[in-house]
């Protein structure tokens, strides 16, 4: 089954075409990654998919379901989650609490019960406190669950704004250059931690990623852009020795 289909995208920006006619899908339970030089068109697509750009052609399907012109608060409710390449903590939150906002916005309970701390709003934000703790099991963080998100480095910011992103439950996950800033033993760390993801949680994956040595290990496919366009689709195998890819991309540095 597709997870995500996307045909015939355009998006443009005062005469600059940012997505030209492109179309990819990822099947359910895959990982596919997106590459291409900055500028590329790659955060747009995100941007298309998760409803914050209205497309001027073309159609987004999730699961089968047209969210072509889905509104940018919907997403969540229909499965996706997203992170950002510049981090979007809730900075002066506890890092618990961080975690916890996305799981009390699907609790359902409302504003009276939350302002007179009714039993409906206590037993909600119980159980997101504990949810919330087994995600930050889950990536190393729970001895800091109180300090601010701000105090966290950098390298488990990131892993914090997975775990965030995954307190929504989502069935697909868009990652936006996670590895960004992150030195050598971080990627090794975040590979590691998005293959448990996807595995432990039965994630379908589309991630950006200017670092070659983690997307070409993490990814099943690779979509490659240049100007908006797909120039490539493939195997990291194959794309790694497209000339089209080398050439507009890579460079041949990266075959040898």
């Amino acid at each position: 089954m597709k997870a995500l289909e996307v045909t015939g995208l355009v998006k443009s920006f005062g005469g600059v075409q940012a997505v030209d006619h492109l179309s990819f899908s990822v099947e359910e339970h895959e990982t596919v990654g997106m590459i291409g030089p900055n500028g590329a068109g790659k955060t747009t697509v995100f941007n298309l998919i998760t409803g914050f750009y209205r497309p001027d052609a073309g159609r987004v399907e999730l699961f089968g379901k047209n969210i072509t012109r889905i509104e940018p608060f919907r997403p969540a409710s229909l499965g996706v989650a997203r992170t950002f390449q510049n981090l979007r903590l809730f900075r002066s939150l506890s890092v618990a609490k961080n975690v916890m906002v996305p799981v009390l916005a699907r609790s359902g309970y409302g504003p009276i019960a939350a302002v007179f701390e009714a039993a409906e709003y206590r037993r909600a934000e119980r159980a997101a406190e504990e949810k919330a703790m087994d995600l930050l099991a889950y990536f190393r963080l729970s001895h800091k669950a109180d300090q601010p998100a701000s105090s966290l480095p950098y390298g488990e910011q990131r892993r914090l704004e997975l775990a965030r992103a995954l307190a929504s439950e989502p069935r697909l996950l868009l990652v936006d250059e996670p590895g960004a800033g992150m030195n050598p033993r971080e990627i090794g760390e975040l590979l590691g931690d998005i293959r448990r993801i996807k595995e432990g949680f039965g994630l379908t994956i589309l991630i950006i990623e200017h670092q070659m040595g983690l997307i070409m290990n993490l990814s099943d496919r690779l979509v490659v852009l240049d100007f908006g366009q797909k120039i490539a689709e493939g195997t990291p195998a194959a794309i790694r020795k497209d000339p089209r890819v080398i050439e507009a991309y890579l460079g041949d540095e990266f075959t040898c």
